[in-house]
């Protein structure tokens, strides 16, 4: 029977031989890969079907495993996840972001046979996702200057009245949907915080997520600063940086600096400067009608 793929995801090396050494005995779990960081395990994660991860609480790189179970809360298929930690601090917030188990380690005599139970049955359930299979070639079908093909697909004519009736409910439907709330939906100890846009002071790309900030707090999103630029655009938010996506309406000075750059600053009891590239400013004053 095929066996769990698992990731050991923790800084220190004694705790990833140690786990090695346990894991060796476990007949349905295969360790394939070592990684210290959140970041490292999801880019592993997207090339490789893993089953389990062992992953510490605490991480280097700026995000923590907490964090990391955060961003797979909405995924298919996902992984295992049991923590790794010295204290009981974390625990509820990783259970209620559906660990499997969280482990004090050094465990305690007969406790790791506790989580191998608790991976049998969730190997039980869990199925890997097979890489999709290429549509089969037609013999006429003719290829595109850039080696694309088009695959044609049938439709029996007595279909095609339904489909055609399917698009023209499926383009109502879109027509008639109410616009969305101003509000941001972010996921935080496992719970889903929205965060009014006026709220916002500005957004912060980091690796393929971004931080959210706000007067008082930081949050962690899942969406990429792009696709959060083009949904807060329309509400007066302006990417002054390759990094940073501000609101307007918290901007309360621009400030020249030296070597031609510009900075701005933002409103609230602690001062944010943000850098401004140079290709952006232009567009920038004219916004503010400078």
């Amino acid at each position: 029977m095929p066996k769990l793929k698992t990731l050991l995801v923790h800084p220190d090396p004694e705790v990833r031989t140690a786990l090695r050494d346990v894991l060796e005995e476990v007949s349905f779990v295969q360790v394939l890969g070592e990684t210290v960081s959140a970041f490292e395990a999801l880019e592993l994660l997207e090339a490789i079907p893993y089953g389990v991860f062992f992953v510490g609480v605490d991480l280097p790189g700026g995000t923590s495993g907490i964090e990391m179970a955060q961003m797979l809360a909405g995924r298919k298929n996902k992984p295992a996840l049991v923590f790794i930690s010295d204290s009981e601090s974390q625990a509820y917030a990783a259970f209620e972001l559906g660990a499997t188990d969280y482990l004090l380690w050094p465990p305690a005599p007969g406790r790791m046979a506790r989580t191998m139970d608790r991976l049998q049955t969730f190997k039980t359930r869990f199925r890997e996702v097979p890489p999709p299979a290429p549509y089969p070639a037609e013999p006429d079908d003719e290829p595109s200057e850039g080696g694309e093909q088009t695959v044609k697909l049938p439709l029996p004519e007595e279909e095609q009245d339904s489909f055609l009736a399917a698009l023209q409910a499926a383009w109502d439907q879109t027509s008639n949907r109410r616009p969305e709330i101003d509000k941001l939906a972010v996921n935080q100890d496992g719970r889903t915080i929205l965060i009014p846009y006026d709220q916002i002071i500005f957004v912060e790309a980091f690796e393929d997520y971004s931080y959210v900030h706000t007067a008082n707090q930081k949050f962690l999103s899942s969406h990429r600063l792009k696709n959060l630029e083009d949904r807060l655009g329309p509400h007066r938010f302006f990417r002054v940086h390759r990094k940073y996506l501000v609101n307007l309406d918290m901007v309360t000075e621009i400030a020249s600096m030296p070597g031609s750059n510009f900075m701005l600053r933002t409103a609230g009891r602690t001062r944010i400067e943000l850098p401004i590239s140079r290709r952006r400013i232009a567009e920038l004053k004219k916004i503010i009608g400078l």
